[in-house]
C-alpha cells in the first residue's frame, strides 16, 4: 500500500500567467459591464460618441482618427470605468508599433521658415506718398494764390467790383500733419471680445486635433476634426465648454488673452471658460 501522492496529485498547477490576456477593447468593456454601466452612459461621461465606443470594444481604432486619438479615448474610457489607464495604453502601444518617434526640431524649423510670411500694409511708403502728394497741393494753392492776387490787383486798377475781388482769391489751406498708420492687429486683437459675452478661439497651431464645443445651455457648437493652421472661435452669452482630443496641439486665446497652459501631445483636456476668464474653470 503506497502512501506516497497519487498521481493525480502529481498533475502540475495550471499556469495562469500563460492564459491569453484580454484585448484592450475586451478588457475595457468587461469593466464597463462590471461597473454597471451601458455604453450610452459612458458616452455621457466622456463625450466620446457611441459609435466610438462601440468600435474600442471591438478592437477597432480606426474610427478614432489616430494613435494619437486612440490613446486619449482609451484613456478616458478607462477613467469612466474605475480602471487604470496605463496598463491598457501599453497594451495598445505594443500592439500598435509603439508610440511614434518624435518629429526632429529641423525639419519643423525648416517648414516654419519656408513658409510665406504674411506681410502687413507698408505703412512707410504711404507715409511718404502722403506727404509729397500734400507737398504738391500746398505748391499748387500757393501758385494759384499769386496768380489770383494779380488778377485782383488788375481788376482794382481797372474800377472792378472789390467784393469780385473778394471772391476770387482762394486761401490756401493749412499743411496738416499725416495721421499715424494704425498698428497691425495683434493675437490679442484678434481674439478680443465683448465683454458681456465670452469667446474662446481654438487653434490647431501644432497638429490636428479632434475638438468639441458646447454653449450654457449644452447645445453642440462644433464636434469635429481640426486640422493644423485650422481655427474656430465661439462665442455665448455664459459659459463655452470645451473637450481637446489632442490639448498639445491647440492654442487658445480666451476673451482676447492668450492662454498659456502647457498642454501634453495627446493628452485629452475638457475646459470651461466664462466671461471672467482667461482662468480655466
Amino acid at each position: 500500500m503506497s502512501i506516497g501522492n497519487s498521481p493525480e496529485d502529481e498533475r502540475p498547477f495550471s499556469d495562469e500567467s500563460q492564459e491569453p490576456r484580454a484585448s484592450v477593447g475586451r478588457a475595457l468593456q468587461q469593466a464597463r459591464i462590471a461597473a454597471g454601466l451601458t455604453v450610452d452612459d459612458v458616452s455621457t461621461a466622456t463625450r466620446v460618441r457611441i459609435a466610438i465606443i462601440h468600435a474600442i470594444e471591438a478592437d477597432d481604432f480606426a474610427p478614432c482618427g489616430g494613435d494619437v486619438y486612440a490613446r486619449g479615448h482609451i484613456r478616458m474610457l478607462a477613467k469612466a470605468v474605475h480602471v487604470d489607464p496605463a496598463p491598457l495604453i501599453a497594451q495598445y502601444d505594443a500592439e500598435h508599433g509603439g508610440r511614434p518617434a518624435p518629429t526632429p526640431a529641423a525639419p519643423l524649423f525648416e517648414a516654419e521658415r519656408i513658409r510665406p510670411e504674411r506681410r502687413g500694409p507698408n505703412w512707410t511708403a504711404a507715409m511718404v506718398a502722403a506727404i509729397v502728394v500734400v507737398i504738391g497741393f500746398v505748391g499748387f494753392t500757393a501758385v494759384k494764390s499769386s496768380h489770383s492776387g494779380n488778377d485782383a490787383k488788375s481788376q482794382v486798377a481797372d474800377g472792378g467790383s472789390t467784393h469780385a475781388v473778394t471772391k476770387s482769391a482762394s486761401p490756401g489751406p493749412t499743411k496738416g500733419k499725416p495721421a499715424a498708420p494704425s498698428p497691425a492687429p495683434s493675437d490679442s486683437a484678434i481674439a478680443a471680445a465683448p465683454q458681456d459675452k465670452v469667446t474662446v478661439q481654438v487653434s490647431a497651431a501644432n497638429g490636428r486635433s479632434w475638438i468639441s464645443a458646447k454653449d450654457h445651455n449644452g447645445q453642440m457648437l462644433f464636434d469635429g476634426l481640426l486640422k493644423k493652421g485650422d481655427s474656430k472661435t465661439f462665442q455665448d452669452s455664459s459659459k463655452i465648454n470645451l473637450i481637446l482630443g489632442d490639448a498639445g496641439a491647440i492654442q487658445l486665446y480666451v476673451n482676447g488673452k492668450k492662454i498659456d497652459d502647457n498642454f501634453q501631445q495627446g493628452q485629452v483636456e475638457r475646459l470651461t471658460y466664462t466671461k471672467g476668464d482667461p482662468v480655466a474653470g
